[in-house]
């Protein structure tokens, strides 16, 4: 009886136990938390939308993950990224996430994934992201006080037109394009095709389309829907199926402002979203109805190839993109396409 009763309190000591020690587990991130000073940083957040769009949504998460990182982050919104970016540069803001174009003037190297034809697709942008996100890559992420802590893909810009019949560069000439403030590519494509620039902002760019008062604009699959697009599209027109360049928001921070690996930290959680990302920005890209998407066929990619080509070589020797930056797309594009034309050229991005 006695031996019996050592037996069973020995194992209701034993579960007790075992029930402690899960207990503790289960606290010990909460108590190290607890323990870690955190520094309240104020984020300037750009989201066209406002505070409902999907880039605050994913800036809530965020804020959650910085706590472990020791920081909380205060939010200011912004719908508009010139206004952010000015504000960050005012020191209002001590991080911020702005368009991969306007993020160029805080870092060349990430600024150089938005090059034109740099990255045609999905599964070579992951190869770069995930290259980029490695440690070793980090030197390449900071520029003078500047650390870009998070490259979010933001999905493919797409040529929109008001016409079908717009679908190759030598059909461009004399019609209107909306073209951003802060994008020479679009001034080198213009001199290429004789295009006419017409002065806009992300904001009244697609407003400018959907009014029929430009006959293109660049625009990721997202905008169809979240800015009806529809309605530029109407009667004839197209989304031509071959992309300009790929679109990103990026996240610049002070370096001097965080912790210790807050900004190895931020890139490893974003390269852990990059399957959920793609995976939302292809369900945009089917939400655009089959009978809009223009396919070109391979001659007219070749003179799009070619077109983007000579920009990003021009822009490179102007100083707007970043020479390595460019070779590494260079071998991205050749690893899974060895038969393109430039990876056999002497005189190589």
């Amino acid at each position: 009886m006695l031996t019996h009763l050592i037996s069973k309190t020995n194992t209701v000591k034993s579960a007790v136990s075992t029930r402690l020690l899960l207990l503790l587990f289960a606290l010990l991130p909460l108590n190290i938390h607890a323990n870690t000073e955190l520094v309240t940083r104020t984020m300037c957040l750009f989201d066209l939308i406002g505070q409902k769009g999907p880039m605050a949504n994913i800036v809530k998460d965020y804020q959650t993950q910085a706590l472990h990182w020791g920081v909380k982050l205060e939010l200011k919104h912004y719908t508009n990224d010139r206004l952010a970016a000015e504000d960050y540069e005012a020191g209002h803001c001590d991080l911020v996430n702005l368009p991969g174009i306007r993020a160029r003037t805080y870092n060349a190297f990430t600024g150089s994934i938005n090059a034109i034809g740099a990255i045609p697709d999905y599964q070579q942008l992951r190869t770069v992201l995930q290259t980029l996100a490695q440690p070793k890559a980090s030197k390449f992420m900071q520029q003078n006080d500047h650390e870009i802590a998070a490259v979010i893909p933001t999905g493919a810009l797409y040529g929109f037109v008001i016409d079908k019949r717009y679908s190759n560069p030598g059909q461009l000439a004399g019609k209107k394009i909306a073209v951003l403030d802060n994008a020479p590519e679009s001034n080198f494509l213009i001199k290429q095709t004789g295009m006419i620039p017409v002065p806009s902002s992300i904001n009244n760019a697609i407003q400018k389309f959907n009014n029929h008062q430009v006959d293109m604009t660049g625009a990721p699959a997202a905008a169809y829907e979240l800015l009806e697009m529809h309605r530029g599209l109407e009667p004839n027109g197209g989304v031509i199926d071959w992309p300009l360049h790929q679109t990103t928001i990026q996240i610049v921070i002070r370096k001097d402002k965080f912790p210790d690996a807050f900004e190895q930290n931020s890139r490893n959680y974003a390269l852990t979203k990059l399957d959920e990302s793609f995976q939302i920005l292809e369900k945009f890209e089917q939400s655009i109805p089959q009978q809009y998407w223009i396919h070109i066929n391979q001659d007219y990619k070749n003179q799009w190839q070619d077109k983007h080509r000579l920009a990003r070589l021009s822009l490179r020797n102007q100083g707007i993109y970043h020479t390595t930056a460019l070779t590494l797309f260079r071998k991205v594009r050749c690893k899974f396409d060895p038969n393109l034309s430039e990876c056999s050229i002497a005189s190589k991005e």
